[in-house]
């Protein structure tokens, strides 16, 4: 190496040497590692030979030592460690294994919260205390997007991007495998921010006008494809990554035994594969889509930009615009709201309407445990009618008459005998714009 001067070799695979690029006399060291072509050089912090020699013997038994014990041999810090993992995980995105938009969720994990919290730790010294400790910590510290605390859904991310990073470290043979994090991650039983029925019909209303309010061509032909995306979510309960490699040829209409006509999706997300249905006003949507895209053909992608290209932020700048402007960023515990909400709004309707979980659980794609942690709030607007049974304002009404009963114990003169609707969102009969349900928002 051109930077050693006065290198003095103690026995084979052990020399000491100054060096030239800096400004003191102090003495180095380089060990080689046993059975490998890798080298290790320690500063000796002694400008004297003697001692210099001594210590260097002493790096020599130490490393030894290290090997034999199945010790890490190197110290790195945290960072340095998870920098490595990060530029791994990037050079695999840009190779298609994983999307870009993962490794760039996990690249900011690490800069904006692993580092702070434990980026100048030496990585052979991170115990299973600071991973334990790091809830506690980010919940403490931490402020969310909405500049309130810290969702417990992302110090969820977080803490798996702890343990992946200490994961690699031990798979380069940085820290023993003994080091890897046990335990589970922190609990992220935060409620779904969904819309309510009258925050629905706002957004619905608003939208429609807020598409003929754009100010040029491109700017209509965004926020019409927006507004039909957003009508599409709400009414198919798709995941944003299933959204997003939606083809055309994933379509189809086919009908139940009464002969009813249902859109049929084939989605492919979280490296799964499933079938949902959605009803026929869904069909339309896509419709309206279809007819300004550029991307049209039965192998192209669905939700693209104005050139046909993939759109990978399904238009999240614009919905975060029409949220805002709508007045509907925040839900009413202030958490912000993404375009998931618009899975849990499906999710919340089709359980207030009374459908089975287990079926809804199919058609999420989910588990039935998942349902009932994160929607268990919709269980009291289910079962009003048994809850509030014997109040005040809410006397028995006859709920199992059929419809022929009705008419036969009707006396002359009497108006015709109306089924009541369904409980559930107020307005008319089904029409554009509404989440899938018997009684739905206004079109």
């Amino acid at each position: 190496m051109t930077f050693m001067t006065d290198k003095e070799e103690l026995k084979p695979g052990l020399i000491i040497f100054r060096r030239t690029d800096v400004q003191h006399d102090n003495w180095y060291c380089r060990v080689k590692i046993p059975e490998e072509d890798r080298y290790k050089i320690l500063s000796l912090k002694t400008s004297i030979v003697a001692e210099a020699r001594a210590k260097a013997y002493d790096e020599d038994a130490e490393l030894r030592f290290k090997i034999k014990h199945e010790i890490p041999v190197f110290n790195r810090s945290f960072a340095e460690v998870a920098k490595e993992f990060s530029d791994f995980h990037k050079k695999r995105a840009e190779a298609g294994q994983i999307s870009m938009h993962r490794w760039r969720v996990t690249d900011s994990h690490i800069r904006t919260a692993l580092n702070p919290y434990v980026g100048t730790n030496q990585i052979t010294l991170i115990g299973q205390e600071k991973y334990d400790d790091y809830p506690t910590w980010r919940l403490t510290t931490g402020v969310g997007r909405s500049g309130g605390r810290m969702s417990t859904g992302t110090v969820r991310d977080e803490q798996a991007t702890f343990r992946s990073v200490m994961k690699f470290a031990a798979s380069r043979n940085y820290i023993k495998d003994s080091q890897m994090f046990k335990g589970r991650l922190v609990s992220a039983k935060a409620r779904r921010e969904e819309f309510t029925p009258d925050e629905y019909r706002k957004l619905h209303t608003f939208a429609r006008k807020w598409v003929t309010q754009a100010r040029n061509k491109t700017g209509t032909w965004f926020r019409t494809i927006t507004y039909n995306f957003i009508l599409i979510m709400a009414n198919t309960g798709m995941r944003p990554s299933e959204a997003r490699n939606l083809q055309w040829r994933d379509l189809s209409v086919q009908s139940d035994r009464q002969g009813r006509k249902f859109v049929r999706l084939s989605v492919r997300g979280k490296g799964k594969h499933r079938i949902l249905v959605a009803p026929m006003s869904v069909a339309a949507y896509f419709e309206r889509i279809k007819a300004i895209s550029k991307a049209a053909k039965d192998d192209d992608l669905i939700f693209t930009t104005d050139e046909g290209k993939v759109a990978r932020t399904l238009y999240h700048s614009l919905i975060e615009r029409l949220l805002k402007e709508s007045g509907l960023t925040y839900s009413s515990s202030g958490s912000r709201r993404s375009t998931y909400c618009f899975r849990h709004t499906y999710a919340t309707f089709r359980l207030t309407e009374g459908i089975d979980v287990i079926f809804l659980a199919k058609q999420m794609g989910t588990s039935v445990a998942m349902i009932e942690n994160f929607y268990g709030h919709v269980t009291p607007v289910k079962n009003a009618d048994r809850i509030l049974s014997g109040l005040p304002g809410w006397e028995p009404i006859a709920t199992d008459a059929r419809p022929q009963e009705l008419a036969a114990s009707a006396k002359p003169g009497d108006k015709p005998v109306r089924r009541k609707r369904k409980a559930g969102l107020p307005g008319k009969s089904a029409g554009p714009g509404a989440p899938a349900s018997s009684s739905s928002l206004p079109s």
